[in-house]
């Protein structure tokens, strides 16, 4: 298990954290994000169900745009947009 952030092209990063616990997909959300540039794509990828509550809150306080949320059996694919 470990944390995976990765660029995919320019503009379109991967984060991927499935296996962790609360607040780690949080934590490791923002440190991400802190990298990008606004405008900037991050997908988020988890499967600690009760990490989402954070992770909108997060992006709600931050200004930052999150605007597909994908389930898929217990795997969350989540796309935010840096403001």
């Amino acid at each position: 298990m470990g944390v995976k952030f990765e660029k995919v092209e320019d503009g379109q990063y991967m984060l991927d954290v499935k296996g962790y616990t609360c607040p780690h997909p949080q934590m490791y959300t923002k440190k991400a994000l802190q990298k990008l540039q606004s405008g900037d794509v991050l997908t988020l990828v988890f499967d600690n169900a009760s990490s989402g509550e954070s992770v909108i809150s997060m992006c709600e306080s931050e200004g930052n745009d999150l605007f597909d949320r994908a389930d898929d059996g217990g795997t969350f694919t989540w796309k935010i947009r840096k403001g």
